[in-house]
């Protein structure tokens, strides 16, 4: 396992670097430190997402003027909130890895010259691909390693903002004879991942892994689960079995309940996730506020952060428990090991770089249940109240 986590987004950078000093750092220690819940793994946006106040790339420009060279990339937006912040989490887990996902390239390169919908621009493959090199180079300027980028987030919702439609033969093109080669000449280690949409369509990933000449970039593929099954993973872990999964996002709408949410997202994600092999499981914003701002025109007017921030005040809301219940004891480079599942009593169990075995268990019935743990040479007796979640650690 990589870790569990959160996107920090622009919205959720804001809010925290907005705190006082002293409360901001009481927070990210309890979210980051292992003696608070140990979040292990972020994804950030290269440029906006739809939780920004507005739309931006690294490389706005006039309407009808063009950049080729990218002479004019900068990252000056990010340094408002988004790097401060990550360089206090970093101070605090320094080995906490970095996802970094694009809602869009800059609209001069796309087709309809939009931050909503459109493609890119054939002509601009190589320009694109070096605006991931130089985006790469200016976070390790910052102190910053981009672990691992996802092509593009949500190719085939093109109608938040921003956002870009991107087709896998478009994607695989640009992967074998751009993006893989441009990190190759400028000696970049990051991991190129792919797809990261629903878990609906594994065929996406499927054709690009299938042309071998992009397939010997991918380091693997990501997933949502706003449409599909997360079973569907298997079968793509089973077609290429040397290839990661990770799951992405999942967001929780802040009209909906907590009981149900934290029994959905434990059971699919944090369970279902990781039984299905993927290496990451996150949930979408990390903090929002009680208004659920900021978002872009047209961006989630819904999202409820892992906590809500108001002032200096913290709510902890369901994705902080969600994943609290794995990122405390399932630590980076844990193994997930084999346990007998059942639809009464979801499951997963790890063992962790310590040699300790952690058991997560839903009690997905609606009435209380009593269940054996059991290892080679131990077994404890147990229960769970109706609907709740437990974890386990010995």
């Amino acid at each position: 396992m990589d870790g569990f986590g959160f996107s920090l987004t622009g919205g959720s950078a804001l809010h925290l670097n907005t705190m006082s000093a002293s409360a901001r750092a009481n927070i990210l220690n309890e979210l980051f430190s292992v003696n608070g819940i140990g979040v292990s793994y972020l994804r950030v946006s290269i440029g906006a997402s739809d939780l920004d106040a507005e739309v931006f790339s690294y490389n706005d420009l006039p309407d009808g003027e063009t950049d080729e060279n990218l002479t004019k990339f900068s990252i000056e937006k990010d340094k408002e909130n988004l790097i401060p912040v990550l360089k206090e989490i970093l101070a605090i887990n320094p080995n906490i890895k970095i996802m970094g996902s694009p809602w869009s390239a800059p609209t001069w390169m796309k087709t309809n010259n939009n931050s909503i919908g459109g493609s890119l621009k054939p002509e601009y493959f190589a320009t694109y691909a070096n605006y991931f090199v130089k985006y790469i180079q200016a976070y390790k300027a910052e102190g910053i390693t981009i672990d691992a980028i996802t092509v593009q987030n949500e190719p085939y919702h093109d109608g938040n903002n921003p956002s870009m439609y991107m087709e896998p033969t478009d994607q695989a093109l640009f992967i074998k004879a751009h993006l893989g080669p441009a990190f190759e000449a400028a000696n970049i280690q990051t991991k190129i991942v792919i797809w990261d949409h629903n878990a609906d369509n594994t065929w996406y990933a499927t054709s690009i892994l299938d042309d071998a000449d992009a397939n010997k970039y991918v380091d693997g593929s990501a997933f949502h689960l706003y449409n599909g099954t997360i079973n569907n993973l298997s079968t793509l872990h089973n077609s290429y079995p040397d290839k990661n999964l990770y799951f992405t996002e999942q967001w929780v709408g802040a009209n909906s309940e907590f009981g149900g949410n934290l029994l959905w997202h434990t059971r699919e994600l944090i369970v279902g996730a990781s039984r299905n092999w993927c290496k990451t499981v996150l949930e979408w914003n990390l903090s929002s506020n009680s208004s659920l701002q900021p978002h872009t025109p047209g961006g989630c007017t819904e999202c409820l952060g892992g906590i809500t921030i108001d002032g200096n005040n913290v709510q902890r809301n369901e994705g902080y428990y969600i994943i609290a219940h794995a990122s405390k004891f399932v630590r980076p480079g844990s193994y997930r090991i084999s346990s007998n599942y059942s639809d009464e009593l979801p499951n997963v169990a790890f063992k962790t770089p310590t040699g300790e075995i952690v058991v997560i268990v839903v009690n997905n019935t609606e009435i209380d249940k009593s269940f054996n743990i059991k290892t080679p040479g131990e077994s404890i007796s147990t229960s769970l109240k109706a609907g709740v979640v437990g974890t386990y650690v010995w």
